[in-house]
This record gives structure tokens, C-alpha cells and sequence, in this order.
């Protein structure tokens, strides 16, 4: 269990979390250097805040990753999702942090 605020413990990205970077794709493109040869969420973490915080790894493909705060806001009725923030040059093995 999470702390109030806190974000939640490490899981396997879900097809709900691939939509969700799908869905912010076009900023992210506007923000990295690296062409993404591939493009597959494989974990991911959350915090509750006004809204929802998603920490995202993302594989870009030739053992190349980055993480990505992807923010929902209330209400959860629509498909609005706000590409935050974007952290480059990572490996598998970077803990997936808050940012």
C-alpha cells in the first residue's frame, strides 16, 4: 500500500498504460532526440493527486529506454492525458522514480 500522495509500488505496464503513452506520443516526439524505433510501455507507477500521475519506462528499442510522467486530470470521463515530463538515456535497469 502507498503512502497519501505517495506513488504506488513498480508494476508490468498494461494495455491501458500503452493507450495512455499512444495518446501522448506526438508530445513526446516534440521532446526527445532519439528516434524511437520502438515504442512499448513496460512499467509503470502511480500517484494520486488531483488526478493521476502515471510514471512510465518506456522501451524505444535497441536497449534504449526513457521514462515518462504522464498526467490524467479530474474528471476521468474524458481522454485528456498531459505529457508532463520526459527523462532520456535510460537502461532496463534504472529505478523508475519520482520526477
Amino acid at each position: 500500500m502507498s503512502m497519501p500522495g505517495g506513488t504506488t509500488a513498480m508494476k508490468d505496464a498494461t494495455d491501458e498504460v500503452q493507450h495512455i503513452i499512444e495518446k501522448v506520443k506526438d508530445q513526446v516526439l516534440g521532446k526527445v532526440n532519439d528516434a524511437l524505433e520502438n515504442y512499448k510501455a513496460i512499467s509503470f507507477k502511480t500517484q494520486v493527486v488531483a488526478g493521476v500521475n502515471y510514471f512510465i519506462k518506456v522501451d524505444i528499442g535497441n536497449d534504449r529506454y526513457i521514462h515518462l510522467r504522464v498526467f490524467r486530470p479530474l474528471p476521468f470521463d474524458n481522454e485528456k492525458f498531459e505529457l508532463h515530463s520526459v527523462q532520456e538515456h535510460k537502461s532496463k535497469e534504472d529505478e523508475l522514480k519520482y520526477f
